[in-house]
């Protein structure tokens, strides 16, 4: 039986196979269309100039979104969700689930974190030993936990997550766009060659597969490019879509939708002058994602603010409190304040009003 890394290696190498075969597709498709086409078919001087500029336009657009799916490391979650040195001999000499999650959560108290398995418990990778972070989860491909993980991606022997969605996305829409313009001005000389009003040379054969080629790829990445972009609307993933995540008022699909405009930022960034470049503008840091308020959270403790008598009496105004992290993370939430002007506190003798504020949001 072979040692397990000599397989392991094997594995990673046949990995490479559907890269290197879009690899192989996309040189043939570069030399038909630029030589077959443009230089051997073509007349036109002109007609030359405008296709060959347009072209390496999107081919280079292309390649670099591509290169860039390919290329860029899976983010992982940070040390802080690892467990202490202490809590995770504990974890590990427990046998008993429940005392296991007992430790857990009294980690996760200072994490933030706001997804929980579909039982209620903590998120936790045994195979990488850390907390999952909200929207992580363990890629058995890549042997590691990626931040906000789409899917494993075959063609880009990668895994799309938070570092490389954007480029991912990107990749589609360029691809489609190469394939479009590809199909699009082949097609008047794929009728010629076909109906013999070209004579049959070498080219003929480049330019009539050139242009099934790119048809069959464009109809298929415009489905994929399709769905995605309706999980951007959305703010999910291929995996929350399927699965929806699991909060402490339990599964919600919509819990990370924030709205259409900043759903798109989410992904795309504040910046829409770097949106159609492969660049990282990704909003955020990966380990933690504002939520929407769906349900009142139980374990969400009521926010009271008690006005400071001497300085209301001073420029009569009202002190606030600022509010913990994790409820300034949530952008949904909804504050409801009950101004009770029949109660007095007995504590003040200027008869000040107390406010209370109930801050609801999902921690």
């Amino acid at each position: 039986m072979a040692p397990t890394h000599v397989l392991r290696c094997c594995q990673r190498g046949l990995a490479w196979i559907p890269v290197i075969f879009i690899a192989l597709v996309v040189c043939w498709s570069y030399y038909a269309y630029v030589v077959e086409l443009c230089i051997t078919t073509i007349q036109s001087p002109g007609e030359k100039i405008v296709y060959l500029v347009l072209f390496h336009l999107s081919f280079v657009m292309f390649v670099w979104s591509y290169w860039k799916t390919i290329f860029t490391r899976p983010a992982s979650p940070s040390k802080e969700f690892c467990l202490p040195k202490v809590e995770k001999e504990q974890y590990e000499k427990e046998e008993r689930p429940e005392n296991q999650q007992e430790i857990l959560k009294r980690v996760a108290s200072s994490l933030p974190l706001y997804t929980r398995t579909g039982a209620g418990a903590i998120r936790y990778c045994d195979r990488c030993q850390v907390i999952k972070p909200d929207r992580c989860h363990h890629c058995s491909a890549c042997d590691m936990c990626v931040l906000k993980m789409d899917h494993h991606c075959p063609w880009v022997n990668n895994c799309v997550g938070f570092s490389n969605y954007k480029y991912f996305i990107l990749f589609l829409a360029y691809s489609l766009v190469y394939c479009l313009f590809i199909a699009a001005t082949v097609l008047q000389y794929f009728i010629k060659f076909w109906t013999n009003e070209l004579p049959d040379t070498h080219a003929k054969f480049h330019v009539l597969f050139l242009f099934f080629v790119a048809a069959m790829f464009c109809i298929s990445i415009l489905s994929l490019f399709s769905y995605h972009l309706w999980l951007v609307g959305k703010n999910r993933s291929t995996i929350e879509a399927f699965r929806a995540p699991v909060f402490r008022n339990g599964p919600d699909k919509n819990g990370f939708s924030l709205g259409f405009t900043k759903n798109i930022a989410q992904v795309f960034g504040d910046e829409k002058k770097y949106w159609l470049l492969p660049v990282f503008t990704s909003q955020g840091d990966g380990l933690t994602f504002p939520t929407r308020l769906v349900n009142i959270d139980p374990e969400q403790p009521t926010v009271i603010l008690q006005p400071d008598s001497s300085k209301s009496a001073e420029d009569g105004s009202i002190p606030q409190s600022p509010l913990s992290d994790s409820q300034n993370r949530l952008l949904g939430s909804e504050q409801h304040i009950s101004d009770d002007h029949s109660s007095i506190d007995p504590l003040k003798s200027d008869g000040t009003d107390v406010i209370t504020v109930y801050v609801e949001s999902e921690s």
